[in-house]
């Protein structure tokens, strides 16, 4: 099959080589120019378009199925909403429109919008807390594509992520230098970030739903950091109670709200479907990180 992949960034380059490992067509794309070099340097098409304006996606080809993966780099909300509402809806009436269009749309979204469950398990039938402007938005992106997609035929699909981490993303220093605010990590690995959308791709087992991809163990934070600095060979990092963070005059509105949310996020259903971890848990997803850790202290 053929697959576009809008906003190829960070989870899109690893989607885009699984894809055509396995003997499919993978087409990357990206609104700037200088990400037009990655992608090729992945090994598939790049096109240059932008999600939000209809005029230069006419420049990508059809495909079967088109996956939103798009960022809004870590800004405010209203760029978010350009991004993920705006772009989106574009994106699914543009090629919704085709007379050969897409199959399939999965969009990538967050397991943020489930907002504080006080520790408590989340999965895909818990109803959706978002808590922040910018997790409002992605909110509003997932009943975009559960919604409006079908509007044109085409199967729409969540694929709500965990913490991504991974080559580039481990960011060891900040747990093994510290101080650590405890609550529980809930993390996925790129690898298979990537993998569940391509085994959404490929077997067709879920349409129309929201599928939460997460790994298997969501951990406490002060349990992480702890494993990190035995394996590492480090001391334990300094650690603080929420309550002592937020006693602090320092925060942010955000930075109070990320401190305030707890949840662990269940991956069963998408286990049900078959997937199969390349990285089941923290322990085989950091391996790489702590070797080269402990060989550059060497």
């Amino acid at each position: 099959m053929r697959v576009v992949i809008l906003g190829c960034g960070y989870v899109g380059l690893e989607l885009g080589r699984q894809l055509e490992a396995r003997g499919h067509e993978a087409i990357g794309v990206r609104r700037s120019k200088d990400g037009l070099a990655a992608i090729e340097d992945a090994g598939f098409a790049a096109v240059r378009a932008d999600a939000t304006d209809p005029d230069s996606l006419e420049g990508v080809p059809d495909a079967d199925a088109v996956v939103f993966a798009a960022s809004s780099g870590g800004r405010g909300a209203e760029t978010a909403r350009r991004v993920y509402v705006d772009g989106l809806r574009t994106a699914i009436e543009h090629f919704g429109e085709r007379s050969n269009h897409p199959d399939r749309l999965i969009y990538t979204s967050s397991t943020g919008v489930h907002g504080d469950h006080d520790g408590d398990w989340v999965d895909e039938e818990t109803p959706i807390e978002p808590t922040t402007p910018k997790t409002e938005v992605l909110a509003e992106a997932e009943r975009i594509a559960l919604e409006r997609a079908p509007e044109f035929g085409v199967d729409g699909t969540v694929a709500r992520y965990a913490g991504l981490y991974g080559p580039g993303r481990y960011r060891l220093g900040r747990y093994l230098d510290g101080p650590v605010t405890d609550g529980y990590l809930n993390m996925v690995h790129r690898e298979d970030a990537a993998g569940s959308v391509r085994y959404l791709l490929e077997e067709a087992l879920v349409r129309g739903a929201v599928v939460q991809v997460v790994d298997d163990e969501p951990v406490d934070k002060w349990t992480f950091a702890d494993w990190l600095a035995d394996r590492c060979g480090r001391e334990s990092p300094p650690k603080r109670t929420k309550a002592e963070r937020l006693a602090e005059d320092d925060l942010s509105e955000a930075a109070e709200r990320r401190i305030r949310t707890s949840k662990r996020c269940s991956n069963e259903f998408l286990r049900s479907l078959g997937y199969e971890f390349a990285f089941p848990t923290y322990r085989e997803g950091y391996r790489a990180a702590v070797d080269g850790y402990r060989a550059d202290s060497e």
